[in-house]
């Protein structure tokens, strides 16, 4: 089983770039498709980012394309989730997740989860 704790969070001004890392435990990382999701204030957990096991195939919301980038780094054992030009409605708690089938955007997919990051974007 592996255990998943996010990091990065923090309050910044739109147009400004935070960088998220998901540390895990537990077991490697390399076993799993890994995603990022965020739930904003009286949302449901909406998808962002998915990773397959080789980094080779990736999918974005159509929300973060060409502002946010995911990446992984297996012997280090954590994913990365880079933002940029970020909008107040990126405000959210983001979430790291890991999941040990195919890779998909639907959060029934991922079975691991982090304990999530706040991220607050000013305007």
């Amino acid at each position: 089983q592996v255990q998943l704790v996010e990091s990065g969070g923090g309050l910044v001004q739109a147009g400004g770039s935070l960088r998220l890392s998901c540390a895990a435990s537990g077991r490697t990382i390399s076993s799993y498709v890994m995603g990022w999701f965020r739930r904003a204030p009286g949302k449901e957990r909406e998808f962002v980012a998915a990773i397959d096991r080789s980094g080779n195939n990736i999918q974005y919301a159509d929300s973060v394309k060409g502002r946010f980038t995911i990446s992984r780094d297996n012997p280090k054992n954590t994913v990365s989730l880079q933002m940029n030009s970020l909008r107040p409605e990126d405000t959210a708690v983001y979430y790291c997740a890991a999941n040990s089938a195919l890779l998909t955007i639907s959060r029934s997919g991922y079975g691991y989860w982090g304990q999530g990051t706040q991220v607050t974007v000013s305007s």
